[in-house]
């Protein structure tokens, strides 16, 4: 039970901090899960973004229940989830009564522009979390020396599915599950 608390307590924090959306989430969420506290390999986490991905609804929100039924069972996964969607549903009611009494203001108008654009660094640094797992096996930056030694196999499933997807316009369905079994065929 203290587990769950905990689960959370951390994901509470996340929603709380957690502006841009699932992207631009990504990066604190690892934070917090693999890099503070180490209740998950940073292979299980990419594996956790995968599977965020593919199931339906929010990243953000199926992240937080994946990790937390990895680290506390069906407990953990509630509890995380519920402190993943709290703030962001107490926030957007504030929100919404804050909007729509300024709603004329140019300066509101103008913090939403900034948020805008913090959102946007958020989801490009989710982005180069995701491009560094895939190529490097993990979310650190590489060297310059060692740039060039990337896994080749991640880049070529990403080329060909890419090609399948804007070329030929494979159905989304079909590229997943060769891109699952490319996957079982070079990481198993």
């Amino acid at each position: 039970m203290i587990i769950a608390w905990k689960l959370f307590f951390v994901f509470f924090k996340i929603g709380l901090l957690s502006i841009g959306g699932g992207y631009a989430v990504i990066s604190l969420i690892q934070e917090q899960v693999v890099e503070n506290t180490g209740w998950i390999s940073e292979k299980m986490f990419t594996d956790i973004i995968t599977l965020s991905q593919m199931t339906p609804g929010p990243l953000a929100v199926n992240t937080s229940t994946f990790v937390g039924l990895q680290i506390g069972g069906f407990t953990g996964a509630l509890a995380a989830t519920i402190g993943c969607i709290l703030c962001g549903i107490i926030i957007s009611l504030a929100l919404y009564d804050f909007f729509q009494s300024h709603r004329t203001s140019d300066h509101i108008t103008e913090i939403l522009n900034g948020l805008k654009s913090a959102s946007l660094g958020l989801i490009i640094s989710a982005a180069f979390t995701i491009i560094l797992l895939a190529l490097y096996g993990n979310s650190r930056p590489v060297s310059f020396s060692s740039l060039l030694m990337f896994q080749r196999a991640p880049l070529f499933i990403f080329v060909i599915m890419l090609f399948l997807l804007r070329k030929r316009k494979t159905n989304p369905l079909i590229i997943l599950l060769i891109s699952g079994f490319a996957g079982l065929v070079f990481y198993s």
